[in-house]
Order: structure tokens, then sequence, then C-alpha cells
């Protein structure tokens, strides 16, 4: 079976057709699916899908591209989310300097505030990180907390000392591209049991679907590709990735 931890079935190109989508994932041996919010009404929306399968759980957060207006009102929204058995983690949270329409300042307080909402309710976070990795790293060193590093494109000598204070580092359809050479390299050095897999969709779509549509059920060949890289069977990569994540995500 296949743990697929980071998607956005709540953005309007997959959730109005989610029944379908879900169908799919399932077919494909995808039997553990988490839908990430990045704003106040998709975190909602996450915690909705959540409620419809007993296979699907949500996390809920205000992500740093969506922050530049988040009041603490908001945030006490997101804690109150956050309570319902259905959610798994406060996310995704972090900093993106690459875009960089927020102002650093206002991204940096919105992440240190849910960091503490977390804390303060023993939930894991779920990272966005762009462009900011020395930054983001100074943060979580300091807040002593355990997470997953979503979709992470930093490099290897990063991703070890996201490791090394308690983050797991999740691949997604960079992973599959053939000049992808940093996150090929990744996959291949970080341990097996430090690894996560997911698709974001609909956005990343892995090689040989790039150009069209990502689904959850496309989690299968991020796991193809780390089988292939680490010259493992793709049962053991679908076993040990789905362990991971739940041991994280605290479900039984």
């Amino acid at each position: 079976m296949y743990f697929n931890t980071h998607t956005h079935l709540n953005s309007d190109e997959l959730y109005f057709n989610r029944a379908q989508f879900i169908a799919h994932a399932l077919e494909n041996e995808v039997e553990y699916i988490v839908v990430a919010g990045y704003d106040l009404s998709s975190s909602k929306r996450a915690v909705e899908i959540a409620h419809e399968y007993p296979f699907i759980y949500a996390t809920v957060g205000i992500s740093p591209n969506d922050c530049k207006d988040t009041t603490d009102e908001d945030l006490n929204e997101i804690e109150d989310l956050l309570q319902d058995p259905r959610v798994v983690a406060l996310g995704e949270i972090g900093l993106d300097y690459y875009w960089d329409e927020v102002p650093r300042d206002k991204q940096k307080d919105i992440f240190l505030k849910q960091i503490d909402i977390a804390k303060k309710h023993d939930k894991p976070i779920v990272i966005h990180a762009r462009d900011a990795y020395e930054d983001t790293y100074r943060i979580l060193s300091h807040a002593a907390h355990r997470g997953i590093m979503h979709c992470y494109s930093g490099s290897v000598e990063m991703a070890k000392r996201y490791v090394d204070i308690g983050f797991e580092i999740s691949l997604a359809g960079p992973v599959t591209f053939k000049n992808a050479r940093v996150p090929k390299e990744v996959a291949t050095t970080i341990g097996i049991d430090h690894l996560m897999i997911e698709t974001d969709c609909p956005y990343l779509t892995p090689h040989p679907f790039r150009g069209k549509l990502n689904e959850p059920a496309n989690v299968v060949y991020i796991a193809q590709e780390i089988a292939k890289l680490k010259n493992m069977e793709i049962e053991d990569v679908a076993r040990i990735t789905t362990f991971n994540a739940k041991r994280m995500f605290g479900i039984k």
C-alpha cells in the first residue's frame, strides 16, 4: 500500500471531481491520503474531505504565500480546526523567498505563531520552504519540534541537517524528472527510514505525465523512482514510507 502524504484535493482543480480521483488512487493501492491546507478556507475544505473518507486525513495551516493578511483571529480558527480528530498535523507552513510577495518579517511571524500552536497541541508540522532553507532551518532548530519537509527541493547536506533535528524528507514529482540531479541525490543519500512520498497534486506531475493534471494515484511513480535509485523493491519503499508517515502522523 502507498501513503500519499500531501495532496490538494481541496484545490478547485481536484475538489469537484474528488470522488473520481480518490477511486483511481484506491485502484492503484494508495490506501492513505493527506489533504493539506494552505489558508483558512482550504484548511476547512481539507477537514471536510477527511470526514468523508476513513482513509483520508487533513492538515490545517496558513502557508507563507497566503499569510499577508492573516490575523490572530485566523490563527485562532486554525487552532480550533487542529483539534478535529481527522487533523493529523499543522501545515503547510514555512517560508517562501522565491515569490517574495509577502514581507519576510510577516512570513516569519505567522510561521512562529503556528509552530507554537502545533507544539501546544503536540501535532507535527508540515513545512513549505522555497529558497529559504537556511532561515527555515534556523527557526526549526530553535523550535525543537518534529515534522515533514514537504516537497523537499534543497541540497543533500541541508536534508541531513533537517533529519538531525527531527524532520522527515518528503519527495514529490521532481524526483522523477530526468534532469533533476539534486532530488535524485537526496533520494539516494537519505535513509529510507527518513523518507516519505507525496504528489502535491494538482502540481508537479511526475514523469511520464508532465504537462497533465496531477492526481493522488501518481504517488506510485515517486515510489518507483526511489526504488530504482536505492536499488530496492518498490513494495519495500511503499511499506517503509507508509510506516514512516503513520508514525509521524500518529495513525494506528
